[in-house]
């Protein structure tokens, strides 16, 4: 235990002394989380920059432009004159779409030769342009309705006999778990977690890494001992404290203080942070036993870990992938902290549906012991390739 003691002070007086450990495991965690929360505070974007192109100027065309401005989402900054005019303006960002009402529009509809309504949203914005795109079709869509509407009874017909025709089913949405479509639960709650993750494993290789680019790993391994494991354990306990005590601030920022919604248990949740912590160290130590280098390594997690943004599927669902590429989704730790959320915090479900996800930890947890071989090798004797 002497041996233990001497490696873990010395971890810590490394972590307190550099000041690159403290940048990346206190202060960007930090500034993202409360960046990310202060930019989704109102919960969804409105009043997106748009534009309108009239190329009609009847009175339809005015009805139609002042419905869309009244919605929630759309501030229709700008009135072109023209289709070019307009792309010009999407392209400079100065808004992100643009409705267009063709010529001769209300003549058109009213002769019977089905004019058609252009709307064109910048996707390179996705959650914008989408909430954009859904308020231009929602517009057509009405519009489309009120004038078949006005046909249908100036044809002699009442309110009660053309509605059931138009719409025969109505639909009714209920938003479960998240009934308020607040974006912020659902970003904030995935991205967070997945730059800690991409921390984490970056802190465990340079801490690992630098031991032998400074040929000190032999020292480690001596105060160990020569039992690689205690010398691991030691070496990134102080790490570990670290960031749980940061993750579970992160738990009580968003969950407290944000007021986010926790339906299922707490306790569940809590360990599955927890255990998410150790699962990505445990995944990095496992990176750096297969290319036991500084730069390698470090190269592997920071590849892995942006992917991770994607291939975890916050916003695009594994099951839509490419099979190839699904495949991946399940080989990162943050897709089985995201499952943990998906049914603790905003299902609520038993605990036992998410079972295989805790298993999932632990098998993390196992992977280090098949590379350790490699790992006491290394630092016994170390050789530094930049």
């Amino acid at each position: 235990m002497s041996g233990f003691k001497q490696i873990f002070k010395r971890s810590v007086i490394q972590l307190t002394g550099r000041p690159i450990y403290w940048v990346a495991m206190f202060v960007l965690p930090l500034f993202l989380m409360l960046m990310l929360t202060n930019m989704m505070e109102s919960g969804l974007p409105d009043k997106v920059p748009a534009a309108i192109v009239d190329k009609d100027g009847t009175a339809l065309s005015r009805e139609i432009t002042q419905n869309l401005g009244s919605l929630q989402m759309v501030d229709l900054v700008d009135q072109s004159n023209s289709y070019t005019e307009a792309r010009h303006k999407m392209q400079e960002g100065k808004i992100f779409g643009f409705f267009m009402i063709p010529e001769n529009f209300e003549q058109d509809l009213l002769s019977g030769k089905g004019p058609t309504i252009t709307f064109y949203t910048n996707m390179t914005y996705f959650v914008p342009a989408s909430l954009l795109f859904k308020s231009f079709k929602t517009t057509a869509l009405m519009s489309k309705a009120g004038i078949m509407l006005n046909v249908a009874e100036t044809a002699g017909l009442s309110q009660d006999e053309v509605v059931p025709m138009m719409q025969p089913v109505n639909i009714v949405s209920r938003g479960l778990g998240n009934p308020g479509l607040n974006y912020a639960i659902y970003l904030c709650n995935s991205f967070v977690p997945c730059v800690f993750q991409l921390m984490i494993m970056l802190m465990v290789c340079f801490s690992l890494g630098e031991e032998i680019k400074y040929g000190t790993s032999p020292k480690l391994m001596q105060l160990a001992g020569g039992n690689v494991c205690k010398a691991l354990v030691a070496k990134i306990l102080p790490q570990t404290i670290g960031w749980w005590v940061m993750i579970l601030f992160m738990q009580s920022w968003l969950y407290f203080w944000q007021g986010y919604p926790m339906h299922g248990s707490w306790w569940w949740f809590t360990i599955s942070e927890l255990m998410y912590v150790v699962a990505c160290q445990c995944m990095a130590v496992f990176f750096f036993g297969v290319l036991p280098n500084l730069r390698f390594s470090l190269s592997v997690c920071s590849l892995l870990g942006i992917l991770s943004f994607s291939l975890a599927a916050f916003s695009f669902p594994v099951e839509s992938m490419y099979g190839a590429i699904a495949i991946f989704s399940w080989l990162m730790p943050i897709r089985y902290n995201f499952l943990i959320y998906i049914d603790q915090a905003l299902n609520g479900i038993d605990i036992w549906y998410s079972r295989w996800w805790y298993v999932a930890y632990i098998a993390y947890m196992l992977l280090p012991f098949t590379m350790m071989w490699n790992i006491k090798k290394n630092f016994e004797k170390p050789v530094y390739i930049p």
